[in-house]
């Protein structure tokens, strides 16, 4: 008798369950997504306040493993990604007075940029030597970001992160493009190094691929180190001896008017005590003094009474002023620096050029009103664009002026060298962002920007950080936060151009013209195999 067996179903919990296998695989998807938010945040981490430059290197390296040979989709999720991990942290400042929206709606926008160049990066990442298109891409991207939209937004460059670092002295060599191009080469390098060593492969192509990403390491730190014969603090013209006044903002109990009088009494006193210890003999007497941006935003040109506070702290400390003022003229707004002679009065003016979208001036005002009024009465009434290089001739030293927001736009800093200037002064008003780390990465950018010219820069603010910073990007003095307070310090005067002031624009748009070869490449290599493929 043949007994024949029957398949009998097995209960429900009996059965082989796939779901923990389902349930990894899902999460094995999501690893580049965190690695890539993580890799943005590690970013923002290298910047300033923080002296942990060096972070910009596994940041770029872990964005590299990401990136690599992902189709265009998965690179433009995970490059913007990237971009919101970098930038959300990076520019919280920019919410402290107007909320979380603008905030957002800024971070939104910038991050697509960072999106487009991962969509480059994964593109060029099977190309020979691609950490070099990759940088190039990446400075690239740069490159738009400072242009467009609204003229631009350059905050977040990869350069002004590295003020501590061992590659500063290339901003010498081609200004910001060059040294961010350096620092992400290296970081691209050092994944393509990783990847290399964990294949483990004896290849010819393996050993020129390691060889490529060597160079991208080595090379760098040795232009860095070679860079170094640049940067000098040597006085070419002689010295100057300069004061920075910082008069600090009150805040408490006072409404529109009161408070800016009590801004610019608050300079004037400053400015009187620091004419006490000149005649007390406690310090030196200076050639010039330095007011911060908005240190009278009352007209002196149209209120007498302005106008009489500071010929009388001009007079006291005998010497010129540069006032920071809010000046209307020919129904024009404009931010203004005024030369302040203490015997003849205003000689000299000079009118901010890269003035802040959504702060100085509403674009879409209309749009923006539909969507909240309250942002529209914040900005009243535009600013209008001053049309000349700024550049103050105090009795035959010439001190160029970048008016707070413009030290972030290269063009805006590298023309009042071509113009003459000696020295540089960023006078500023960071008292709207509080104590957030906006004031410490403007400071980053002057010191960036000090290498890249071979120039003093004294940065005056009206609530801190103030400071001098040597051609070298150290700084010598500097005062705290929220405090009334004067620098006086004698600094060298140079007339000499290093090889970023003679370029200018020219690096930039050589590593552009690098990224745009290497997209081309990949995508020729692209159809080339589709087309042997037979697709």
């Amino acid at each position: 008798m043949t007994v024949t067996a029957t398949s009998v179903d097995q209960p429900e919990q009996l059965r082989p369950s796939h779901a923990p296998a389902a349930l990894r695989g899902r999460l094995l998807r999501l690893v580049p997504a965190v690695v890539s938010a993580l890799c943005g945040v590690l970013l923002y981490v290298s910047f300033p306040p923080r002296v942990l430059w060096w972070l910009a290197l596994p940041a770029f390296a872990g964005l590299g493993w990401v990136l690599r040979g992902r189709s265009w989709k998965a690179a433009l999720g995970l490059g913007y990604l990237f971009g919101l991990g970098f930038l959300l942290p990076l520019l919280v400042w920019t919410g402290v007075e107007v909320g979380p929206g603008p905030w957002i709606a800024l971070v939104a926008i910038e991050a697509v940029f960072v999106a487009l160049v991962g969509v480059g990066v994964a593109a060029v990442s099977r190309l020979p030597a691609w950490p070099v298109w990759a940088a190039a891409l990446w400075i690239a991207g740069e490159a738009v970001r400072a242009r467009v939209p609204f003229r631009g937004f350059p905050w977040g460059k990869i350069a002004f992160g590295q003020a501590d670092g061992v590659f500063l002295p290339l901003a010498a060599v081609g200004g910001t493009p060059v040294l961010g191009f350096a620092v992400v080469l290296c970081g691209f390098g050092l994944c393509e190094a990783g990847r290399l060593f964990v294949e483990g492969r004896r290849t010819r192509a393996v050993r020129r691929g390691a060889a490529a990403a060597l160079l991208s390491v080595t090379v760098p730190v040795v232009g860095a180190v070679a860079a170094r014969a640049l940067v000098s603090d040597k006085a070419e013209a002689g010295t100057a001896t300069v004061a920075v006044i910082q008069g600090n903002v009150p805040r408490a109990g006072l409404e529109f008017s009161a408070q800016r009088r009590a801004v610019l009494d608050h300079h004037v006193r400053e400015t009187l005590k620091l004419a006490a210890d000149i005649k007390a003999g406690k310090v030196k007497k200076p050639d010039y003094v330095l007011w911060p941006e908005n240190s009278s935003d009352i007209d002196p040109f149209t209120n007498p009474d302005a106008a009489d506070v500071i010929d009388g702290a001009a007079k006291a400390v005998g010497v010129p002023v540069s006032v920071g003022a809010v000046v209307e003229r020919d129904g024009r707004l404009l931010n203004e620096q005024v030369l302040w002679d203490p015997v003849k009065g205003p000689t000299q003016t000079y009118d901010k050029r890269q003035i802040q979208p959504f702060g100085e001036y509403l674009p879409l005002r209309g749009l923006v009103g539909a969507i909240n009024e309250d942002w529209t009465g914040m900005v009243r009434q535009d600013f209008s664009r001053g049309a000349r290089p700024g550049v103050f001739d105090f009795d035959g030293v010439k001190v160029g002026l970048a008016t707070c927001y413009e030290a972030a736009f290269d063009w805006a800093v590298r023309d009042t060298v071509t113009h003459g200037a000696q020295m540089i002064s960023v006078p500023s008003n960071n008292a709207t962002f509080d104590r957030s780390e906006m004031t410490y990465q403007q400071l980053a950018m002057s010191r960036i920007r000090a290498v890249e010219h071979s120039r003093t820069v004294t940065v005056p603010v009206t609530s801190g950080v103030s400071a001098f910073i040597m051609p070298d990007g150290r700084i010598t003095q500097r005062t705290g936060m929220f405090v009334p307070a004067y620098l006086v310090q004698q600094v060298p005067l140079r007339t000499s151009e290093t090889p970023a002031t003679k370029l200018g624009i020219l690096p930039e748009m050589a590593l552009v013209l690098v990224a745009v070869g290497g997209i081309g490449w990949a995508v020729g290599s692209g159809l080339r195999a589709r087309r042997s493929a037979g697709v």
